[in-house]
């Protein structure tokens, strides 16, 4: 997956910021692995009480079985801290990258974790109910996230819009004078479309996987049926999106690829928390919330509060997070309320509700404070001429298409260059003509007719 957040956000930026967004896409797993082996999977299944875990620090004491549990982990916190990435893009200077991608992989996403994954959790414990009813007795209602729309995706799309937020919009993105927005395109369509297939491939393992296992009974049952409603999800939030962007409300009335990729993500998103638990036509109804949702947030996030999200990282993953937690209370066949009319429906829906409210308070709040202090000490946005004049030359020395290895050769300027190649080297060379113009190519010929004479 990330490979594909990567190349999504390379083509969605401009040429002159590609290297820059592209490296940072590449730390996201070193930093994320540093971090989450040092802290963050102590923070989230290590014990400890209802708020925290602290065991198994730099994997002490943590047993070899206990590994591909981390791996998996990890995999999901590199994913919470990327998103990020593509709502700051092209302003965002390369040690606040450094800073908030460590602080959310190594404490802000771990503590989520370990509140609805962690057995000591206090949203997976919930609370107990008393049904009345002698056959059923009392039963457990507890937060229900699959494959995390909340703890990964909300957690990230909060992160995403606050961080944006504070930074402020990149130069040129607002019109001084009527405050509408300013259209900055991205550089190529093709690498977004290449990273949105391998982000869609990667989502259905990202799902898929989220069951834990494979080999005991029922469970590839588990990963199919969460396989097949990603698929579907996808499916009806990319038509939603496609479909909406032509009424004048919501779009241009064109037909978007970008629109109708995000619609398909904010649908894989919307499904996350209830992919295991789903029939086919609820999850397609949930992949129309996605979309519905995506493009409700793009317009408050763009127009009403003038954030500028190059990536619609905040719509895609807030807006799709959002309506996926609460989907599983409605639509799930286990506990959804529009299947069991009853008390435990009603339970589950409001605990869904309530522990959505937490993850937004929580990741809000912190990253706040966060990118609050890095913009204080000066340390959250690149200087003004290296905005304009772009990130990649300044920052990294490796402009992604340097203008020098573009080019055929031949012509007048072919000429030129490799007259003064020759004349600073000293190796053997037979001239051959083409035109007036006599053209050196080592020990190989070529004549203006098309044939090659070749001297070995």
């Amino acid at each position: 997956m990330q490979g594909g957040f990567a190349l999504i956000e390379a083509g969605c930026v401009r040429s002159k910021n590609t290297t820059n967004i592209l490296i940072k896409n590449l730390l996201d797993s070193f930093i994320s692995g540093v971090f989450y082996w040092i802290f963050g999977y102590a923070f989230a299944f290590g014990a400890g009480n209802a708020f925290i875990g602290y065991e198994h620090f730099a994997h002490s004491g943590l047993s070899d079985s206990s590994y591909a549990v981390w791996f998996f982990q990890y995999v999901f916190a590199a994913t919470a801290a990327t998103i990020v990435s593509g709502a700051v893009a092209e302003r965002c200077d390369f040690i606040a990258y450094l800073a908030y991608s460590s602080v959310i992989t190594g404490f802000i996403y771990p503590v989520l974790t370990h509140w609805a994954w962690s057995s000591e959790g206090w949203m997976n414990q919930g609370f107990m109910h008393d049904t009345g009813d002698n056959s059923t007795g009392t039963i457990t209602i507890q937060y229900q996230d699959f494959a995390s729309s909340g703890v990964v995706h909300v957690c990230g799309g909060v992160a995403a819009f606050v961080a944006a937020t504070v930074m402020g919009p990149r130069i040129g993105r607002f019109d001084k004078e009527t405050g509408q927005p300013e259209e900055i395109k991205g550089h190529s369509v093709p690498l977004a479309a290449l990273g949105g297939f391998i982000l869609i491939f990667g989502f259905l393992a990202f799902n898929g996987s989220s069951q834990g296992s494979i080999s005991n009974p029922g469970d590839g049952a588990a990963v199919a049926t969460a396989i097949k409603n990603t698929v579907m999800s996808a499916t009806s939030g990319a038509f939603t999106t496609m479909f909406m962007n032509k009424l004048p409300w919501f779009g241009d009335r064109k037909w978007s690829f970008a629109t109708t990729l995000n619609g398909a993500l904010a649908g894989m998103v919307a499904i996350c928390a209830g992919c295991n638990q789903m029939e086919t036509y609820a999850a397609f109804l949930i992949g129309i919330g996605g979309g519905v949702s995506y493009m409700i947030t793009t317009w408050l996030v763009l127009f009403k509060l003038k954030v500028d999200d190059p990536l619609d990282a905040c719509a895609v993953h807030y807006g799709g997070g959002v309506w996926g937690v609460i989907s599983v209370g409605l639509l799930s066949r286990d506990v959804g309320i529009l299947y069991k009319w009853n008390a435990e429906a009603a339970l589950t829906l409001v605990w869904q509700i309530t522990s959505l409210v937490a993850i937004i308070a929580w990741t809000g709040a912190l990253c706040f404070v966060m990118f609050f202090l890095l913009k204080k000490f000066n340390l959250l946005r690149v200087a003004f001429e290296w905005e304009v004049k772009g990130l990649d030359i300044p920052k990294h020395g490796e402009p992604a298409y340097p203008a020098e290895a573009y080019g055929h050769g031949w012509g007048e300027k072919g000429d030129t260059l490799f007259t003064m190649v020759g004349k600073a080297t000293s190796i053997p060379s037979k001239s051959i003509r083409r035109g007036s113009s006599n053209l050196s190519l080592g020990s190989a010929s070529v004549q203006s007719n098309g044939t090659n004479k070749t001297n070995l």
